[in-house]
Parts: C-alpha cells; sequence; structure tokens
C-alpha cells in the first residue's frame, strides 16, 4: 500500500492555479466545480447511482465490491490511462473527489500501482475547499477597499476596468454583460461557479490596496451577487465615467453588432446569422413590458429593417438609430435615476483618460 499524500494549504493552491483533478461523477461536477478543474471520474454518474444505493442497503463493504466489479478490467486501465495523461501534463496537479475520502483514496492507489506515482489529494476534498472559498470571499470582501466604476450604459466600463490588474471582472466571470441584451453565445456558469471564480479572483487580488469593481445590479443576467459583495456596493466610493452619445453608440455597434455576430458565425457557420438574429430579437422582446406596446413596435420595425439591410447589404446604419433610442429613451433614464441615489459617494468622474489618470494616482 503506497503512503498516501494530502495537501490541505487551500490558499496555496488556489493562488498558483494549481490544476486540480476532479474524479467525482459529472452530475456532481456539472453543479459546481473549480475554474481550474477538469472532471476525470473515478465512476459515471450511473455507476455511482448503483454504488450508491447498494452502499445504503448492504454497507460499505458491499458497495466497494460492487464499485470494483463495474470498474474492472479495459473501462478501469482508460480511467486510469486519463488519468496519468493530466499527471503528465499538469506534475505540480492534485486530485479530490467530494470530501477527500474513498474514491480519492482509490484513485490514488490506482496511479500508485499502474504507474508507482504518488500523487496528492485535497483533504477534505470539493467540500473543504468550497467551504473555504465561501469563507474567504466574504472575509476578503468585508475588509478590502473597492472602488466602483460607474456610468452610463455603453460608456466604456469594462474597458477601462481590465487596463488595471486589481479588477475584478463580474461581468467576465458571470459570462454576461449585465443587461437585456447582456447573452453571449455561451451559456452562464452556474451560480456555484460563479461564486467560486469569484472567491478566487479575490484570494488573487486581497494584497492590492484597492479593488476595483464596475457597478452591478442584485443580478447579472441568471448569476444574483453574494449578499456580502452587495452590501459592499452601497458602501463603496464610486468613480463615474463619461462618454458622449456618438462614442457609446459605436462602442455599442461594436460589442453588440459586430462582435455578436461574428461570434454566433465562428461557432455556428451556417445558422450564425439566425441565432444572431434571435438574440436581438429575445433581448428586445425581454424589455417590452417597460417600453410600452407602441414603442417596442416601433423598435422591433427598426430591427426588422436593420437585420435586413446587414444581411443583404452588410450596411449597419440602420443600427445606430436603434441603439440610439435605446440608450436615450430606455437605459439613460434607469441610469439617471440609480445615480442620483448614489450621487453623496461620487469621488471623481470624467472621460476615460481622466478617469485612467486618476485611478492610476489613488490606487
Amino acid at each position: 500500500m503506497m503512503n498516501q499524500l494530502e495537501v490541505d494549504n487551500f490558499q496555496l493552491l488556489f493562488e498558483n492555479n494549481t490544476p486540480l483533478m476532479d474524479v467525482r461523477a459529472p452530475v456532481e461536477y456539472s453543479r459546481g466545480s473549480f475554474p481550474n478543474s477538469i472532471n476525470a471520474p473515478l465512476m459515471t454518474d450511473n455507476e455511482r447511482h448503483l454504488v450508491g444505493r447498494n452502499f445504503k442497503k448492504n454497507g460499505q463493504l458491499s458497495a466497494i465490491e460492487l464499485g470494483n466489479q463495474l470498474v474492472r478490467g479495459k473501462i478501469k486501465y482508460q480511467r486510469v490511462n486519463d488519468w496519468l495523461g493530466f499527471i503528465s501534463q499538469n506534475p505540480s496537479g492534485v486530485l479530490y473527489c467530494f470530501r477527500g475520502g474513498l474514491r480519492s483514496v482509490i484513485a490514488q492507489q490506482w496511479i500508485f500501482d499502474y504507474s508507482g506515482i504518488t500523487f496528492p489529494r485535497v483533504k477534505g476534498g470539493y467540500k473543504a475547499m468550497r467551504r473555504y472559498l465561501i469563507e474567504e470571499s466574504s472575509r476578503i470582501t468585508n475588509s478590502k477597499n473597492f472602488i466602483v466604476i460607474g456610468g452610463q450604459t455603453g460608456c466604456g466600463k469594462t474597458l477601462l476596468l481590465n487596463k488595471f490588474r486589481n479588477n475584478i471582472d463580474l461581468e467576465s466571470l458571470a459570462n454576461h454583460r449585465g443587461s437585456a441584451f447582456g447573452n453571449n453565445v455561451s451559456s452562464q456558469p452556474t451560480q456555484i461557479d460563479f461564486e467560486n471564480s469569484l472567491a478566487i479572483e479575490l484570494i488573487q487580488k486581497q494584497k492590492n490596496n484597492f479593488l476595483l469593481i464596475e457597478d452591478e445590479g442584485n443580478n447579472i443576467g441568471t448569476i444574483y451577487l453574494p449578499d456580502d459583495l452587495k452590501n459592499r456596493f452601497l458602501k463603496s466610493n464610486i468613480v463615474v465615467l463619461t462618454a458622449n452619445l456618438e462614442e457609446r453608440v459605436k462602442l455599442n455597434l461594436k460589442t453588440y453588432v459586430t462582435d455578436m455576430v461574428d461570434n454566433y458565425c465562428s461557432v455556428d457557420s451556417k445558422n450564425g446569422f439566425e441565432n444572431y438574429v434571435n438574440y436581438w430579437k429575445n433581448s428586445l422582446f425581454k424589455i417590452q413590458k417597460r417600453l410600452g406596446g407602441a414603442r417596442y413596435k416601433e423598435l422591433l420595425k427598426i430591427l426588422n429593417n436593420a437585420i435586413q439591410k446587414h444581411q443583404k447589404l452588410n450596411d449597419l446604419s440602420e443600427y445606430v438609430h436603434l441603439i440610439e433610442s435605446l440608450l436615450v429613451d430606455y437605459y439613460d433614464p434607469m441610469y439617471n435615476y440609480q445615480i442620483n441615489k448614489k450621487k453623496d459617494r461620487i469621488i471623481f468622474q470624467g472621460d476615460s483618460r481622466a478617469v485612467f489618470e486618476y485611478l492610476e494616482k489613488t490606487i
């Protein structure tokens, strides 16, 4: 029997982006995992179900015996081979199961039996790492100084934010731009995956005097911000980025038209443009009630004309009127209402250059 090596310094694991091999079943992995992990399961979902049912009925020894019957021969060889492939590419990595118990011990032993390699496992497994991240996220959020970057829709807040190393890009972590039109081509992470990724970002950047974060609502698409972070938003100073309407329309045209159609077509060359059209129509429909029936029909007509010109002539000019109308008549009034409630916390405002220079001196 090999000497089973355990690691329990979770801070170093996440600070160093240590490669993680998750030997839980795929269904467990899909519910919540870590950004630097890959799923290389000991058992399939069905095998896990059968073993778990046997465990409840007949106890651990019977369950282990069934597991060995289900995972043997070529199946066992293939799974160990997958693990050894991970190890060869990530010799500094670690493996884990749910609680750091039997499944990770078995994986360790099989790896050693086949290769002679003593590969470490995480003490306490996924559950211990998840608990650590929740606690650290709360601690760092409540102890660090944040500066919130505010500004009207389309003024370039995210572009400015990403010029600084000490930023926490919530929209990137949530894979969503935070508005009715904020969906990306790929789906959003699970709530747990988002929270894990956020906690790791906070751990990796906590040594900075200030953390920069974009002004957000309570949720970003389907993702809800942790209560500690929402409370921090309410107490933090705000720097407001300004841009004229022409600049904002130009940036939105690139973000929501040019880049979006490229993204959809790169994923699906056959149906990409149709998927892009559905994205625009679905996004506009989301705000139908707030727009009112007449205004919605008017903007939908403009959108249909814009799509027609775009598809037939590669002419994007019709989008300009549509985007300008959405900014001025829909998004700006909401922004003005919200920022007016926060005006006592505004410490600076200016265009992109002015705000960049201010933040460079401040942080």
